[in-house]
């Protein structure tokens, strides 16, 4: 049986942390930053888990994960 292939986007975008969690970057940080205030843009800093809804999505996206 071949092995399973993780999706390269989701490898790119999730990381594992040591105790199971998947956790992503935030959205809304890439560009059209001038008109977002300071606060906002400090706000989105940092890593946040994936909902629970989603991680099921996620975790058939990175079979090894």
């Amino acid at each position: 049986m071949p092995k399973m292939k993780t999706k390269s986007g989701a490898k790119k975008r999730f990381t594992v942390s040591s105790s199971g969690r998947i956790k992503r970057s935030q959205a809304f940080k890439s560009h059209i930053l001038t008109k977002k205030t300071t606060k906002s843009k400090r706000q989105l800093r940092g890593m946040v888990g994936v909902h629970d809804s989603d991680r099921a999505l996620v975790h058939a996206m990175m079979p090894y994960a």
